[in-house]
């Protein structure tokens, strides 16, 4: 099974890029967009002069509980930079969820909760909400998580759209948006590590 066969199985269809679009970002992107692949994983991350985005992590079912996922964070970790990453908030008829974020949390990331992301499908319409989640060797304020993202979005996720899709993904301001302060109405913050 190829490195995208993997990802495919592993995420669901509405957060997947097309294997065209990300085969134009290794080629035509791979200055900054990059794959690290081995037998139990594959790792495809953004590294920007600031920040470094993980697009995908994924760790085969054989290898989970050995440490290879903590160790590809590590890796990305040792660049002394900001490492920036979106998951699915907990659905609790997912285990996964629930695990991909218990294991962030161990791993040091925050959740952005000023952050807001909706992110459309291009590939089914669907409208999938997003949590935003860092680690920083430095301390780093949510604004410039947010500048990082929209940075993400408009030169990673929105490249070549319409040519790949025949349609663009909607623009950053309908997709991302930044609250100075929370407000009772949005989702309390999240902390996966409280939950038993």
């Amino acid at each position: 099974m190829n490195w995208y066969e993997k990802l495919n199985q592993y995420f669901p269809i509405e957060e997947m890029k097309s294997k065209e679009q990300m085969d134009l970002l290794l080629s035509e992107r791979g200055d900054v967009y990059h794959k690290d692949e081995g037998p139990n994983h594959v790792l495809i991350y953004v590294e920007f002069d600031g920040f470094v985005f993980v697009d995908y992590l994924f760790v085969s079912k054989d290898a989970r509980g050995q440490g290879l996922g903590g160790k590809l964070i590590d890796k990305l970790k040792s660049k002394n930079k900001p490492v920036i990453l979106e998951v699915e908030p907990i659905q609790y008829d997912d285990s996964d969820t629930e695990k991909r974020l218990r294991f962030y949390a161990r791993e040091g990331f925050q959740h952005a909760s000023k952050i807001g992301y909706r992110r459309r499908s291009l590939a089914t319409g669907q409208e999938t909400v997003m949590e935003i989640l860092y680690w920083s060797p430095h301390t780093m304020d949510e604004e410039a998580i947010y500048e990082a993202m929209v940075k993400t979005y408009r030169d990673i996720h929105k490249y070549k759209d319409e040519e790949v899709y025949g349609a663009p993904f909607a623009p950053v301001d309908k997709t991302l948006s930044f609250k100075e302060k929370p407000e009772g109405d949005i989702l309390e913050p999240f902390e996966p590590w409280e939950k038993v």
